[in-house]
């Protein structure tokens, strides 16, 4: 530092916690007190949370800063909407602050809560930091706060937990509710309604709890069920607690609203997994379904998991069904999408039995293996195409034929589902055959195997070149129409695609 140089002040960013005086921390309660100026932000009517909280520590003998925010609403006629009058205001609060800084000053800003944690600080800590030598006080959260008041834990064992902002769009909201396992929605007031009816439909709203001014005068919580919309304050959050929270899982009740949700996992492991069906399956009392796919779902403490050989599709769907009579919540997990190929028809065919038709069914579609494999090719189903198993398991090999043949006739891309096994080595070499009677022996073949998993291979051959001992249970065919194009791009990758046009007659 040289003569003419001075030492600037330090900011300080000091979390005061949840409202409770007493829950400051002791560097918090130290810093306030010996700081030259205590900034904190404010709305019009000049009243801070922040400074109530802070009172006590304050010495009288510090420069206080109120930042008065010019907005509170969206609506304004700043030329840059409600963004740009937040910009300018932040602007002029750090310069505010910074003539403080440059003068030697140390500064504390005061925030609720966690100065991190969608805190107001951060928008100073932004401008400043970079800029004057800067320290940060953790704060309790208003999360752990509410966890602390309703005597929940949060999470447990794997859980993670979702911390979500009801501003969010409705239909944003209600899928990242569903797929949490535990959450915290904050930012309520006016999102209030939207964020009830996210939790409705996402199945969740008789787990949710509502808690207002955790931790201060006023506070409130109870089920979020019972809340009318026009009481609840900015001050508020909902959460979804843990899932193993309860020391005793209750006993299904026999008389209660049983239910089997047939539920796609998609052709791989957890990334192919929607929100809706994270939710489905986290809210199932019990998981049946084939084990090699069953073993992709995680465990989860008070779920039961009924595992079953492939060949018994029939009888695991009476299964889950017999179980949900009795008042379970059972989830039948199938790979792909459940209505291609796999348990949505097996589970309604009993369903709609005598004995069975009063149980509700629902489906919850996932991506299916024919669109994971076009996706890691290219775009080889770009215009029409027809889906065709090749197990002659469950109708005979003549039908099978026809329909390829009727496919070729039309010119259709085919994704060729079930086209071999242990049992099944002829399938793929006979369609083969009979498609060549069509298409030209150089017709891109995309062979897709494992896709999404550890052993993953998808390569495109020529339709003449296809060999059968190259395909298994776990293999999918892409076998493109007389448009398909496989071309090879400037970063050495090859692509397949079908054009959207098909040429005039």
């Amino acid at each position: 530092m040289t003569e003419n140089q001075t030492a600037t002040g330090r900011l300080y960013g000091v979390g005061l916690g949840p409202g409770d005086p007493s829950l400051v921390t002791v560097r918090a309660a130290e810093l306030i007190g010996k700081a030259d100026v205590v900034a904190y932000h404010s709305a019009r009517h000049g009243r801070s949370i922040a400074r109530s909280i802070a009172e006590r520590y304050l010495t009288g003998g510090q420069v206080e800063e109120k930042l008065v925010y010019p907005i509170t609403v969206e609506t304004t006629d700043h030329p840059g909407g409600y963004r740009g009058a937040l910009d300018d205001f932040y602007e002029e609060a750090a310069a505010r602050l910074a003539a403080h800084l440059d003068a030697g000053r140390d500064v504390v800003v005061l925030a609720e809560g966690d100065p991190l944690f969608y805190g107001s600080y951060q928008h100073m800590h932004k401008r400043l930091a970079h800029r004057y030598p800067t320290e940060v006080v953790p704060g309790v959260t208003s999360v752990s706060a509410a966890a602390a008041r309703l005597g929940q834990p949060l999470t447990e064992a794997e859980e993670t937990l979702t911390v979500i902002p009801g501003t969010l769009p409705e239909e944003e909201l209600t899928a990242r509710i569903a797929s949490a396992d535990s959450a915290v929605i904050m930012k309520l007031g006016r999102t209030f309604p939207a964020v009830r009816r996210a939790l409705e439909r996402a199945g969740r709203l008789a787990d949710a709890q509502y808690v207002e001014r955790a931790f201060m005068e006023g506070e409130r919580v109870v089920p979020l069920a019972s809340v009318e919309a026009g009481t609840v304050p900015y001050f508020s959050v909902v959460v979804l607690p843990s899932k193993v929270a309860p020391l005793h899982t209750p006993e299904p009740d026999p008389d209660g609203p049983g239910s089997v949700t047939v539920i796609g996992t998609g052709p791989a492991g957890p990334l192919w997994l929607t929100p809706e069906a994270r939710g489905a399956l986290a809210a199932a009392t019990d998981l049946v379904g084939y084990t090699t796919y069953l073993d992709r779902v995680p465990v989860r403490p008070g779920q039961q998991r009924h595992g079953s050989d492939n060949k018994v599709e029939s009888e695991r769907a009476e299964f889950a069904l017999d179980l949900a009579r009795r008042g379970h919540r059972v989830a039948v997990v199938s790979s792909g999408d459940p209505g291609v190929f796999a348990m949505a028809t097996a589970v309604l065919e009993v369903a709609c039995e005598d004995g069975y038709r009063d149980v509700p069914v629902r489906i919850v579609p996932g991506m299916t293996a024919a669109h994971a494999a076009a996706s890691r090719a290219g775009a080889p189903l770009g215009h029409d195409y027809a889906v065709v198993s090749l197990s002659d398991r469950l109708k005979p090999w003549e039908a099978v034929a026809k329909r390829l043949r009727a496919a070729a006739e039309a010119d259709l891309v085919l994704a060729l589902y079930n086209p071999g096994s242990k049992s099944r080595t002829t399938q793929v070499g006979r369609a083969r055959d009979l498609l060549l009677e069509y298409r030209d022996e150089a017709t891109p073949v995309v062979m897709a195997r494992d896709v999404g998993g550890p052993t993953e291979r998808v390569r495109t051959v020529r339709l003449g070149e296809l060999d059968p001992a190259e395909v298994d249970m776990r293999t999918i065919l892409l076998i493109g129409s007389s448009q398909t194009q496989a071309v090879e791009r400037g970063n050495g990758t090859q692509v397949v695609w079908t054009p959207r046009r098909y040429p005039q007659a």
